[in-house]
């Protein structure tokens, strides 16, 4: 893969791609010969600031094929340490346009995730929207150590070329992660709650909140229960502005 120079955040690499070009990064693993399974991950603030309290999850977000921006926080801090990314690339939209490139090629697919149901609901909806998608299995999220074989099992069975997996984050990377060598798929996508808002379960933030880069708040405002996260956000940015602070000591 022809990739530029990662993009450092906190102890975190994020790929200085567009989505158009993250989508293209995709599509060449996806035609390569079946080997190891790539990781792709989309970290946002709260993410990147978890990371830098939990380090199996901070390798876990180093040791991945492919990171992108999920938040404008993020992409804030890549221009405020002076080191850029194009955009942000939200991850519920790369998943879109890999399933869209899916169904075109004839690519299978396997939801594993959400609630009882939700991975069905999603796929239905999905498979609706592009009639050509080939969804060979699914599984909920709700599942204990006991059954992690029995899941890795179904997946393996089902044979698919792209896992989407949808256990919430920090859970998902570091799933992901601990099974990559159990797995045989082309390449595994954490995607957060975006399972819940294809299944329409979850609305998305409207197209306002989007442009402004505050879909956190929207979700907040209609989940209230999730700001115990939201207390991440200041974390991240203290941890950017000593990050600066050390950066311009070092230049001197």
């Amino acid at each position: 893969m022809n990739m530029r120079e990662r993009v450092w955040i906190l102890g975190v690499p994020l790929a200085p791609l567009t989505a158009e070009e993250a989508l293209a990064t995709v599509a060449e693993w996806l035609r390569a010969e079946r080997g190891r399974t790539r990781l792709i991950f989309t970290p946002n603030a709260e993410i990147i600031a978890r990371a830098q309290v939990d380090p199996e999850l901070r390798a876990a977000l180093a040791g991945a094929d492919l990171t992108v921006p999920d938040g404008i926080g993020v992409v804030w801090a890549s221009r405020f340490l002076g080191t850029p990314v194009p955009e942000r690339v939200p991850g519920i939209e790369l998943l879109e346009a890999v399933l869209g490139l899916a169904a075109r090629q004839g690519y299978r697919v396997f939801f594993l995730g959400g609630r009882p149901g939700v991975a069905e609901e999603a796929a239905a909806r999905l498979s609706a929207r592009w009639p050509g998608l080939q969804v060979t299995g699914t599984h909920h999220g709700y599942f204990g150590p006991d059954e992690e074989e029995k899941v890795l099992e179904n997946i393996r069975a089902a044979a698919p070329d792209i896992l989407v997996v949808a256990l919430g984050a920090p859970k998902q990377e570091l799933w992901l992660t601990r099974h990559k060598e159990e797995l045989t798929v082309r390449v595994a996508l954490g995607v957060g709650g975006s399972l819940d808002v294809l299944a329409g379960r979850v609305k998305r933030a409207p197209q306002l909140f989007r442009r402004l880069g505050l879909e956190w708040l929207y979700r907040i405002l209609r989940q209230p229960e999730r700001w115990r996260r939201a207390v991440f956000l200041p974390r991240f940015v203290l941890a950017v502005l000593a990050e600066a602070l050390a950066r311009k000591r070092g230049r001197e």
